[in-house]
């Protein structure tokens, strides 16, 4: 193949987020709205490959080192490098599937294991009456599966109960505290209790990474699959004590992902694929999951939170599964209107207004925050605060201009701030 890169460009959008879950989605994971669109030239005019990267979120941003070493060369020696980040390395396959008329799976020297990829849908930390709008919205673009992030500051019986109010029995629900447990003895009570609930699936990160002796503890004592993800120091001492039920593939390019699904299954472990983006990166993901033998559990890119996805013709979904797209290179085609009408300007960040976070705990005490770091931090890594308390929820409090907010904010904003009236 005789095909040589002529041009990277670089378009950066910033694509809205469906209006319910907006507001919590922007309260943490509000950058994952910009998302940059590498648009890779050769010297056909014909064959153009598209790649996109969340900048804020990703395995490797794109240089302009690594742009410009793949200018001039020829898009097929640099298919297995990882380095040069996520977009570029989606166009390139991009591009040599176009000109080998192939879809990006055939690239990948394995064999395709399944043409329909299982998906789940998936919600950042909200109330539980928006997470069954949500819920009840996935069923009906065709999920059965949905990945939810529980907290101390919401009650994730609460939120169970209330997608368990809106969906079929065999709706999944995978749960990832990202490790907000804390440690075993704390942890097993609650999950023992979720046990119950027939539409759960699957506990990622219920505890702290490290800690191995403890996932083992806790998977000799709850029903449910449990998950961590994938990291290579930790990779044998999780197997040598059988501690986990499988893996989250991430955080790395397609050489990197390869591996970590290979690794999976010689140790007969199911996994899923978490790479987040919108209909670029999920076709990118189907057909790295149509080829990895035990990427059985439901893939996770949030395709969902985006309002559009920035390709004509959308993912097809049924029934929990995704098809894996079947045109040559990634087999999608970018909306190019989609690029113009979303474009943003310099610097690729979005500013949020003030908002003051207040964690009710549920019991008559109440905590202060400026920010979700400082909420987040004190419950993962501080950990004096309850794990999971019953009846806990957040309170959002936009800034209103009062003296009376701004001095809030302003003493949370130093350190959390008890509220006023707690004993």
């Amino acid at each position: 193949m005789k095909l040589r890169i002529v041009d990277v460009e670089r378009v950066v959008v910033r694509v809205p987020f469906r209006e319910r879950a907006r507001p919590w989605n922007e309260l943490l994971v509000g950058q994952f709205g910009v998302i940059e669109v590498l648009r890779v030239r050769t010297d056909d005019p014909d064959i153009v490959g598209y790649g996109e990267t969340l900048p804020h979120y990703t395995w490797q941003t794109v240089s302009e080192t690594a742009a410009a070493r793949v200018t001039g060369g020829n898009p097929a020696e640099f298919l297995a490098d990882d380095s040069l980040g996520a977009g570029l390395q989606m166009a390139l396959f991009d591009i040599v599937g176009k000109a080998l008329g192939v879809p990006m799976h055939r690239l990948l020297n394995l064999p395709l294991v399944r043409d329909w990829c299982p998906i789940s849908w998936w919600s950042t930390k909200m109330p539980a009456e928006v997470l069954a709008q949500e819920a009840a919205e996935a069923l009906t673009e065709g999920y059965r599966s949905h990945k939810l992030k529980a907290r101390p500051w919401f009650d994730i019986r609460e939120q169970v109960a209330a997608i368990a109010g809106v969906t079929p029995p065999d709706f999944a629900l995978d749960i990832d505290w990202n490790g907000m447990l804390l440690t075993p003895g704390q942890a097993v009570e609650v999950l023992r209790e979720l046990d119950r609930e027939e539409r759960v699936g699957i506990y990622e990160s219920p505890i702290k990474q490290d800690d191995v002796a403890g996932f083992r503890s806790l998977r000799a004592r709850v029903d449910r699959p449990l998950a961590e993800h994938y990291t290579k120091t930790l990779l044998p001492e999780w197997i040598r004590q059988d501690a986990l039920d499988g893996f989250v593939l991430c955080l790395a390019g397609v050489s990197g992902l390869l591996a970590q699904g290979q690794h999976a299954a010689a140790f007969q472990k199911n996994c899923w694929l978490q790479v987040v983006g919108a209909g670029l990166t999920t076709a990118f993901t189907l057909h790295l999951g149509g080829v990895l033998t035990h990427a059985r559990w439901p893939a996770v890119t949030c395709l969902n939170v985006y309002s559009d996805d920035l390709i004509e013709d959308p993912i097809e979904i049924r029934g929990g599964y995704a098809r894996i797209p079947g045109g040559p290179g990634l087999g999608v085609t970018v909306d190019e209107a989609a690029l113009e009408r979303y474009r943003m300007a310099a610097p690729y960040t979005v500013e949020y207004p003030r908002r003051l976070l207040t964690f009710d705990l549920g019991d008559g005490r109440a905590r202060h925050y400026a920010t979700i770091t400082q909420l987040f931090d004190e419950c993962r890594y501080i950990g004096t605060m309850p794990v999971q308390p019953r009846g806990a929820r957040l309170v959002v409090t936009g800034d209103d201009g009062s003296a009376t907010f701004d001095g809030l904010y302003g003493r949370a904003a130093v350190a959390p701030v008890w509220d006023a009236g707690v004993r």
